[in-house]
């Protein structure tokens, strides 16, 4: 057997609960960066790998050869009587999982079955997060309640995967127009993804808008901040280092919106002596921080976008906005 999960921690206690079959993490975190529309995996392992090392999350040639693992793996699914995809319901999740569904959308299966195993909740897990909380023993129960994947599920992770990669985030909003029931975790997932355009007035990320009301209330510590941040996801989906480098990515000239309050640079961990230096540091609104905020001035303006999310690459003050109020993406002609 052939087992695909979302992290090393789900690997290791799928490993320690003697589930049957080889166990590989697809640990792409694939809500930040460049995913660009009719690329193979091949391509993509190479445009992820070098976006992460660049983001300085992970050392390229790391990155590379885990993906070329975990590439090779895939290929090799018709040596086995069955594949096993474990996921849960969360954004980082939902990602893979139609990644890997419209990958074995264009594959013969032979006489290889394919299983799926996703969860949004555990009975006695409270909040329940995901598949790295439970125990082997819990994994163990969990595993013969696989349901073989159907057809429309296969159907339904191809159009969206399509969308997801689409240089217009439009695309997504089609997908969610139409029945997803299929993967019923799916179009809150992407709902959250569309949040995370810069916003109509204030031009911030919903991750970076909740920041900079955290540090608002009070909350000025990398730890607090992040655990805060969990707290006001309805699914938490993104790690800790993704979490400070948007803090970090907020402190940057020209026009930071936070800002030390020792007067040095943010320095994220890889940067410190000690974590508990890391963890010690504290930061505060700036003037722009709190006029951006309060949506009285565009983020964009004096800080101009250059990143991608999905297959939409957004620079400038950016042609695609989420307009909060309406909830949707809306455009206009000023990039």
């Amino acid at each position: 057997m052939l087992h695909i999960t979302n992290g090393d921690t789900t690997v290791t206690r799928l490993e320690v609960a003697q589930i049957p079959g080889q166990i590989v993490a697809w640990k792409d975190v694939l809500h930040e960066g460049p995913v660009p529309a009719e690329r193979s995996l091949e391509e993509l392992r190479e445009i992820r790998a070098r976006y992460i090392a660049g983001r300085g999350w992970a050392a390229y040639i790391d990155v590379l050869a885990d993906f070329t693992q975990r590439d090779a793996a895939l290929a090799g699914f018709r040596a086995h009587d069955e594949v096993v995809l474990w996921f849960e319901h969360d954004l980082y999740d939902q990602l893979q999982l139609i990644q890997l569904l419209d990958w074995f959308s264009g594959q013969e299966l032979g006489q290889t079955s394919l299983s799926l195993i996703c969860i949004g909740e555990f009975a006695g897990v409270e909040p329940f997060h995901g598949l790295g909380q439970l125990t082997p023993a819990q994994l163990q129960g969990l595993y013969p309640t696989r349901q073989p994947v159907t057809a429309s599920e296969l159907r339904l992770g191809k159009r969206a995967w399509q969308a997801f990669c689409a240089p217009d985030p439009t695309a997504i909003e089609r997908l969610l127009s139409d029945d997803t029931a299929a993967l019923p975790f799916l179009a809150a997932a992407l709902r959250r993804h569309l949040e995370q355009f810069p916003a109509v007035g204030s031009g911030l990320s919903r991750t970076e808008r909740q920041i900079l009301q955290m540090v608002a209330s009070g909350r000025q510590q990398p730890i607090p901040l992040f655990l805060e941040d969990q707290r006001q996801e309805e699914h938490v989906f993104m790690g800790d280092t993704v979490f400070w480098s948007y803090v970090d990515d907020l402190c940057e000239e020209p026009s930071p919106l936070l800002a030390p309050t020792d007067g040095a640079e943010f320095r994220l961990p890889d940067a410190c002596r000690s974590y508990d230096e890391f963890a010690a540091q504290t930061v505060t609104l700036t003037e722009r921080g709190h006029a951006v905020l309060a949506a009285s001035a565009d983020y964009l303006d004096q800080h101009p976008i250059d990143r991608w999310l999905g297959g939409v690459y957004l620079q400038g003050r950016s042609r695609w906005r989420w307009d909060r109020e309406r909830g949707r993406i809306v455009s206009s002609a000023t990039e």
